[in-house]
């Protein structure tokens, strides 16, 4: 059987921050690799995580941020690709940038289009697509995120909707992150531990039916 190749796009969630402040969670923790425990042989699971990376954003302060531009590269780069999962959206709500749910819904599509568009050869396929709709945030008045994200934590929990939306009308595979994780307490946006071990093997489960 042809090994199918999987992979993981998106920003510190999908890099593994530990949200109290230590260093990166291990291979044995973060979800691209428990989603590749769950699949196992037959499956080649590739980490893209990057903090900070936002869907189609030029971050005036952090800089070399923005998904768009880094997309098709790394998926021309990883070819050939069976399955794109795309989880971003948390960077967008930063205040600096301004947006509403509904332009983060949008912006995700615009990755979707970007690989579907995106056939390489020698293959002359573009990858399949599930977004990941990032859960909401947990209050961020006591963590360190509160000014960043001023505003963010509401329109936080408007991304589900925007999300199914935006989906529904374009067409595209969708993956409430919601449905199995919360966002941490501590710092009010990154996974923990164990949120990490749920979604991979929640995102295993879901894989198994497209590819």
């Amino acid at each position: 059987m042809k090994e199918k190749t999987i992979l993981c796009f998106g920003d510190s969630n999908t890099w593994g921050a530990d949200p109290a402040g230590g260093p990166r969670f291990d291979r044995a923790t973060r979800w691209p690799c428990i989603l590749q425990q769950e699949l196992g042989e037959g499956y080649h699971v590739v980490e893209e995580g990057l903090c900070g990376r936002t869907t189609v954003w030029d971050d005036p302060v952090e800089g070399h941020k923005n998904g768009f531009k880094h997309l098709v590269p790394l998926v021309q780069s990883h070819e050939p690709l069976d399955l794109l999962i795309i989880m971003l959206g948390t960077n967008d709500l930063k205040n600096r940038f301004g947006v509403s749910a509904l332009d983060v819904a949008n912006s995700a599509w615009q990755l979707v289009k970007a690989a579907r568009s995106c056939a390489y050869p020698p293959t002359g396929q573009a990858p399949e697509v599930l977004v990941v709709c990032p859960p909401p945030f947990a209050p961020l008045e006591p963590t360190p995120f509160k000014d960043m994200f001023v505003g963010g934590e509401e329109k936080s929990h408007q991304l589900s909707a925007a999300f199914t939306g935006v989906s529904g009308q374009r067409g595209f595979r969708l993956f409430h992150a919601a449905d199995v994780i919360r966002s941490s307490a501590i710092d009010g946006i990154h996974f923990e531990a164990s949120e990490h071990g749920k979604l991979g093997k929640a995102l295993a489960d879901e894989i198994r039916k497209i590819v």
